[in-house]
């Protein structure tokens, strides 16, 4: 199974995400203060003004709620993850941040769409996992930025296989 972050909490296929309950979601999006959605809440926060949110921090935190699913092996289509193959062979090469990859969204003022590529861990049902991603990205979209998810769109585009652990690791070099 990939390295995570032990202090990083995983949620379960068969149980919701803590911020999906109800009450503490909607107590959480009542903190955001965004006068593009409701100019109420503007003039009760004390200023006026407009929040952007840039698309790649949105991507940031939908891809943080996704690894947050027990199930989930790794992110990313097929091509990113080559293309990170071959970027951590090369000397001195830096890595990008993975947080966002396999992760593109649509940003607009009130509502983002989001489409996530990942690949699961064999034995998992898949469209649980789907839907237990969907949820946790949701929740943890709408509590972070106060915009409205209107869809989660999740591609598998692998299967982890038990035995493939073993062939991830590189070859003894031939030469030294």
């Amino acid at each position: 199974m990939a390295a995570r972050n032990p202090a990083t909490p995983r949620t379960d296929i068969h149980e919701a995400p803590a911020s999906a309950a109800p009450d503490t979601a909607s107590s959480h999006r009542t903190d955001v203060a965004r006068t593009d959605r409701n100019p109420e809440r503007a003039d009760r926060a004390g200023g006026t003004g407009r929040t952007d949110i840039a698309d790649h921090v949105v991507a940031k935190i939908a891809g943080m709620a996704a690894r947050e699913v027990r199930g989930v092996h790794r992110m990313g289509g097929g091509a990113a993850r080559a293309f990170d193959a071959v970027r951590e062979r090369i000397p001195g090469s830096t890595s990008t941040n993975t947080a966002a990859r396999g992760v593109s969204v649509e940003v607009g003022q009130t509502q983002t769409a989001v489409d996530i590529n990942l690949v699961v861990e064999y034995g998992i049902s898949i469209p649980d996992l789907a839907a237990v991603v969907r949820r946790n990205v949701t929740a943890g979209v709408e509590r972070m930025t106060g915009l409205e998810v209107t869809e989660v769109n999740v591609t598998v585009d692998d299967i982890h296989l038990p035995d493939e652990d073993t062939q991830e690791t590189p070859a003894e070099p031939r030469v030294r």
